[in-house]
């Protein structure tokens, strides 16, 4: 069972796919400064209240596949516009090469890329090798609560900036990131698409944004990206770091609003009336 938050409305669907610390609440005070926009968050396959992943079980790709199908209903097929965030931005890309004629536009935030070259030790910071290996260590342990704070530091503060974020926002993140860790989370699928290979394959508006204060290794990646993507648009989020979703929602809606009037331009341009159900009112 996939649990999921859908919010019908006119215009394509809106998809947030949640990165693998969090799960669909992540996104509720995005979709909160998006009204009017039709949108789907689900928890994927292993995190938050959705089924635990196991082995023989669809891949994270045939899950959203089957998710679409069953909320689109009679516009089952109709593209969608997918809001990745980390490994969630790998299933955006992952769903772009193998099911392009489902994908209208990108937006994403610091992803994860399949078939991407893992980084070396020497790529990555010593804040950030450490704050990885407490968090692997406690886990090795069985010590969900004590891995917690690490990846909260990684994930959300940034590695420069321990304790950044407080309040309600980081317990949030906590509470999404123990149910993610306990649940069993994983790339289920993981390898099955060599989308950094195929990056060039990408025809659709794309947009990739990232923190200032993510790790570093990740935001070279992302240059990367942007140097292989054709007609990529870069957008900077400053002052934020691996999940602007939850730190900063206005930014991120605002970037979901300017992709939305980019997949009009193109329909226009092709002469299509887009989105269908306004060309109805």
């Amino acid at each position: 069972m996939l649990v999921a938050d859908h919010r019908p409305g006119p215009g394509p669907l809106v998809v947030l796919l949640h990165a693998g610390v969090c799960d669909r609440r992540s996104w509720r005070a995005v979709t909160d400064r998006l009204p009017g926009v039709a949108t789907l968050a689900h928890d994927r396959r292993g995190f938050g209240g959705s089924t635990p992943a196991g082995e023989g079980d669809p891949t994270h790709l045939q899950d959203l596949r089957a998710v679409l199908d069953h909320v689109q209903g009679a516009a089952a097929g109709e593209p969608v516009v997918l809001v990745g965030s980390s490994m969630g931005g790998g299933l955006a890309l992952d769903a772009a090469l193998e099911l392009p004629e489902r994908v209208a536009a990108l937006l994403l935030l610091a992803p994860a890329v399949s078939g991407a070259p893992a980084p070396a030790a020497a790529d990555l910071d010593e804040r950030t090798l450490a704050l990885d290996a407490a968090a692997d260590e406690a886990l090795a342990r069985g010590d969900v609560e004590e891995a917690l704070e690490p990846c909260l530091q990684l994930w959300l503060d940034g590695p420069a900036s321990p304790g950044r974020v407080g309040g309600a926002v980081r317990e949030l993140a906590r509470d999404s990131a123990r149910a993610a860790l306990r649940g069993g989370g994983a790339d289920t699928g993981a390898g099955e698409v060599d989308a950094w290979s195929r990056l060039g394959e990408l025809a659709v508006p794309v947009t990739v944004a990232t923190g200032d204060l993510d790790v570093p290794y990740l935001l070279r990646r992302t240059e990367e990206l942007l140097e292989r993507v054709p007609g990529a648009r870069r957008a900077a989020l400053p002052g934020t770091a691996h999940l602007p979703q939850l730190e900063a929602p206005d930014l991120v809606a605002d970037l979901v609003v300017r992709l939305l009037a980019d997949v009009a331009a193109v329909g226009a341009a092709d002469g299509a009336v887009w989105p269908r159900e306004r060309a109805q009112t």
